[in-house]
C-alpha cells in the first residue's frame, strides 16, 4: 500500500494513527493476501496522489472501485488504458459531448483530469472482486469523510460534483460558502435518464472556476 506523501498527509495522517484505521488497515491486509481484491494495492490512494489537497478544483464522488480484473486503478469512474469503458463512463463521455462538444475517445483513463485538479474520490476505496460494496463499512467511510471535511475548510472555489445518493449524502458535510455543489442522478445506465443526461456539470464547473479567476478544466481526453 503506497503510503500517501504529498500535503495530503497533512490533514489524514491523523487518521492512520486511530484505532478505526488500524483494524482497517487489518482487514484490507487479510483481504489482499487471501483473496483477490482491487484495486491493487500500491493504487489505493491515486487519488490523493494524482491531486494534491493544495490543487484540487473539482470533487467527483463515486462509491467503491470497479470489481472487475483490470479496471480499477484508484480513480473513481476512471480505468486503464487498454479496458474497455464501463457503461457510466459512457453515459458520462456522452454527457460531456452533449455538454461541451468534447469528442467521445477510446479509452477511460481519466488521469488527465486528475493531474489538473480534478479529485476522483471513491468513499470506499478497495472491493473484494466481482462483489460491489464487499469493503463498505469496514472503515473506508471514515477515512474518505475525513478528506471531504479538509476539501471543504479550503477557502479558494472548489467544485462538488455528487452524482447519486451515496455521494450526495456528504452534502451536509460541505457548508463552505465558497464553494458550489452540483447534484445530478447517478450516470449508471439505471439511473442516468432521470436527469444525469442533461445536468451539464462540465460546463457549469468551468463557468464557475472562471468566474472565480482559477483557469477552467480542459475535460477532453484524447484516444490513444
Amino acid at each position: 500500500m503506497a503510503m500517501i506523501d504529498n500535503d495530503w498527509l497533512e490533514v489524514l495522517g491523523e487518521e492512520f494513527r486511530k484505532p478505526y484505521y488500524k483494524e482497517l488497515y487489518q482487514f484490507v491486509l487479510q483481504e489482499y493476501n487471501s483473496v483477490q481484491v482491487f484495486p491493487p494495492a500500491d493504487d489505493i490512494f491515486n487519488a490523493f496522489h494524482l491531486t494534491p489537497l493544495s490543487e484540487v478544483k473539482v470533487v467527483i464522488l463515486g462509491q467503491d472501485p470497479y470489481h472487475n480484473v483490470g479496471q480499477a486503478h484508484g480513480l473513481c469512474f476512471s480505468v486503464k488504458p487498454d479496458v474497455e469503458i464501463p457503461p457510466s463512463l459512457v453515459n458520462i463521455y456522452q454527457e460531456l459531448h452533449d455538454d461541451l462538444g468534447c469528442y467521445i475517445p477510446n479509452n477511460g483513463y481519466l488521469v488527465k483530469w486528475a493531474a489538473q485538479g480534478v479529485l476522483m474520490l471513491n468513499t470506499v476505496l478497495t472491493v473484494r472482486a466481482h462483489l460491489a460494496n464487499s469493503h463498505r463499512g469496514k472503515g473506508w467511510e471514515e477515512f474518505t469523510d475525513a478528506a471531504i471535511r479538509a476539501l471543504n475548510t479550503q477557502d479558494r472555489p472548489i467544485v462538488f460534483i455528487l452524482w447519486g445518493k451515496p455521494a450526495q449524502m456528504k452534502k451536509n458535510m460541505l457548508n463552505n460558502p465558497n464553494h458550489l455543489i452540483l447534484e445530478a442522478p447517478h450516470p449508471s445506465p439505471l439511473s442516468a435518464y432521470r436527469g444525469f443526461f442533461g445536468s451539464r456539470p462540465f460546463s457549469k464547473a468551468n463557468n464557475f472556476l472562471m468566474e472565480n479567476g482559477a483557469a477552467p478544466i480542459d475535460w477532453q481526453i484524447e484516444n490513444v
